[in-house]
């Protein structure tokens, strides 16, 4: 276990893996970068024969799919061991349809950074919000998805833990 957490906060490492991931590779998501601090991450949903639906275009659950594990994987590798990131709620809206390949941009924002972790420094949950645009090729938002997050402090971390033991 200690050597996935090693390997895990090293974000070629979870691009490589992420674009070997069956769910991802299969569906034609590819991770296209990862910024070195986990604050930002570009992926590219490829329109392919096995990924349209019966009206020759992207298929809903690709779709959806491209937004699935990228916020918490970003706050896992921003936050570190210490915490639990999990997704609890998300919501698609269809805008238009997905004629070509699709992109969406994910961004970690300080002030939400420092928002989640005055929420949990006490071990109290937070559930921050994303707004993800899946954009066509030609930056056009064919869809828009909600993601909600649960974070919270592993007990071991938590300051009233901390403090007690002290």
């Amino acid at each position: 276990m200690k050597l996935w957490m090693n390997i895990a906060d090293k974000p070629k490492v979870v691009k490589f893996a992420l674009n070997l991931w069956p769910p991802f590779w299969g569906s034609g998501i590819k991770i296209l970068s990862i910024s070195e601090d986990f604050r930002q991450v570009q992926v590219k949903l490829k329109l392919r024969w096995w990924n349209k639906n019966a009206n020759r275009t992207q298929y809903g659950g690709s779709i959806f799919s491209l937004t699935d594990p990228v916020y918490s994987l970003m706050l896992m590798g921003i936050l570190g061991k210490e915490y639990y990131v999990w997704d609890k709620e998300a919501s698609i809206n269809f805008i238009k349809p997905g004629q070509s390949d699709l992109y969406a941009d994910f961004i970690v924002p300080q002030d939400l950074l420092e928002d989640v972790l005055c929420q949990t420094a006490n071990g109290d949950k937070c559930f921050p919000e994303f707004i993800i645009h899946i954009k066509d090729k030609d930056g056009i938002i064919v869809s828009e998805v909600q993601r909600t997050l649960y974070v919270r402090k592993k007990p071991q971390y938590r300051e009233s833990v901390q403090e007690q033991a002290a």
